[in-house]
């Protein structure tokens, strides 16, 4: 077995306490913050992470639930009873929205999923620094500091975003999921 298949297993089979453990603590830490390395380095790196200048890893933590909006006493039409608010976006883009919106001179290039419990759910966010020299040097990542990706996330064009938007579904029958 591999470095990174022995990675793989060790990630997806930690123990209770371990969980438990991990999950107190990002309860108790920033909704977005910098993390020295990649929580799951093979995912990571299967997404386009490399340990080197100009890239970080933020984890980033959002509520669970419906997104609520407030009951209105007047008006009598039917649209203004409606309590849930439908959100296009799934929770990991708008995990990947908070990342960039607290780091701005950085790019998304990817995100996973971590863990949830009944109240949170965490992602890794892959972001890169544009403006790093080692960046524009690396013929792998040099795409991201042209002009037309920047602000991809906001404009829907991550992976999730594209996900939650129907583009993985071409053709015939995908006429009308397509945004």
């Amino acid at each position: 077995m591999g470095m990174y298949q022995h990675i793989r297993e060790t990630a997806k089979n930690i123990s209770p306490e371990l969980r438990r453990d991990r999950l107190a603590d990002w309860r108790r830490s920033l909704a977005v913050s910098r993390v020295a390395r990649p929580t799951n380095l093979a995912r990571a790196r299967s997404l386009g992470y490399r340990a080197k200048e100009g890239i970080i890893v933020a984890r980033v933590r959002v509520l669970r639930g419906g997104r609520k909006r407030p009951l209105i006493k007047k008006g009598r039409r039917s649209k203004t009873r409606r309590m849930k608010k439908i959100l296009d976006m799934n929770y990991q883009t708008v995990c990947e929205n908070r990342a960039n919106k607290k780091y701005p001179n950085c790019e998304v290039l990817n995100s996973y999923f971590l863990a949830k419990d009944g109240k949170h759910i965490w992602y890794d966010v892959i972001l890169v620094d544009i403006n790093s020299p080692s960046i524009k040097k690396d013929k792998k990542l040099n795409w991201i500091t042209k002009g037309k990706h920047i602000g991809r996330s906001n404009r829907g064009l991550t992976s999730s975003a594209k996900k939650s938007r129907g583009l993985r579904r071409k053709g015939k029958g995908a006429e009308k999921v397509r945004n």
